[in-house]
């Protein structure tokens, strides 16, 4: 069954006779276009791909079962023309700016509209056999950049040098780019979880946090990989140790029929059981796939179930303000029986000398 046709059976499900969809990673997903400046508009019968004169041939190429039809850049004024039957008609109430969703109910104003922005993220959450290809490729590319940088880490490099490396890396290997904004932080800096890469120089007796993933036809990876710079004291191995021990027995715990609630409590509870549980403030997890960060998560909310052919990371963290902090973080596929680990870049405790 295709992406399409799925689709029109959630349509089904929600008695709605028309979808619109704006977000470019639901376009993607439903209709194979990758290019810009695009709206579905999707019936029980109709399929339909507005965008303009740029992207015109390069719809027709990629979107096999779609009409594709050049509006110009006012899609609103388009929506209105070709959707005069429709009823009921959802949308992406999460993506929708408030300006927009006026033009929205303008163009639909015979319409009961519905916020049903699950609607597609629902079918993306389990990913087919090519999809899980495409995210094996970005996380081969991304092992190999950790690999590639491991061997020209020094003291005296600034940390948007070091990311500049890896990102040049991944490129090479056939990335399209960076999958986010790389976080590269070193010494009091690991202590903050999203501290993207700055001016600072690498010192010695300083944990190095890389957080980065590449993206691979569309598709994305992510790795988190702590090191450290010097000479560790006992506390830089056992804050080292506690965060991997968490990793690990968040891997295993990842199954179908788990709930990403459970499956971060019992990462989490190692973290707290080594005194360590104020300093992990942000979820276990999240799905990775045309986008960074996708549903489910695994976090202390998290009450869907995990299913087979789910992508979804496993990245504990301790961060100590004014101290230093470590993330370790794989890239986990939920298989039938449990889950495959996809990332294989080293994680025991590096140090560079």
């Amino acid at each position: 069954m295709s992406r399409l046709q799925q689709m029109r059976q959630q349509m089904h499900k929600e008695t709605i006779d028309a979808y619109v969809v704006m977000r470019p990673e639901n376009g993607r997903y439903l209709s194979g276009f990758s290019g810009g400046e695009t709206t579905l508009y999707i019936t029980l019968e109709k399929a339909l791909l507005l965008t303009d004169f740029r992207y015109i041939e390069q719809a027709k190429a990629q979107a096999p079962e779609f009409e594709i039809i050049d509006a110009g850049h006012d899609h609103f004024t388009k929506l209105s023309e070709i959707g005069q039957q429709a009823q009921r008609v959802g949308f992406e109430g999460d993506f929708i700016t408030y300006v927009d969703f006026g033009k929205f109910k303008d163009a639909f104003s015979q319409a009961e509209l519905l916020s049903l922005p699950d609607l597609v993220s629902h079918l993306r959450s389990i990913k087919d056999r090519s999809e899980i290809e495409l995210i094996r490729q970005a996380v081969k590319i991304a092992d190999k950049a950790f690999d590639e940088v491991l061997k020209t880490i020094e003291i005296g490099q600034t940390e948007e040098e070091i990311g500049l490396s890896l990102e040049f890396s991944m490129r090479r290997a056939g990335a399209s780019g960076g999958s986010f904004d790389f976080i590269v932080a070193s010494g009091i800096r690991s202590a903050m979880p999203h501290g993207t890469a700055s001016p600072k120089r690498v010192q010695s007796g300083e944990f190095l946090t890389m957080d980065f993933g590449a993206i691979y036809q569309g598709y994305c990876s992510d790795i988190t990989r702590t090191v450290f710079i010097g000479d560790p004291e006992d506390k830089h191995r056992h804050v080292y140790e506690t965060v991997l021990a968490a990793q690990r027995a968040g891997i295993q715990a990842v199954a179908p029929g788990r709930t990403g609630k459970e499956v971060d409590a019992t990462a989490r509870a190692i973290i707290e059981k080594a005194g360590y549980g104020d300093y992990f403030g942000h979820g276990l997890g999240h799905s990775v796939g045309l986008a960074i960060h996708e549903s489910p998560n695994l976090n202390k909310r998290e009450e869907r179930l995990l299913e087979p052919g789910m992508v979804v990371t496993v990245e504990p963290g301790i961060y100590i303000p004014n101290w230093g902090g470590v993330r370790i973080e794989d890239i986990v596929l939920v298989t039938e029986s449990g889950c495959e680990v996809l990332t294989q870049a080293p994680k025991e405790f590096i140090v560079f000398e």
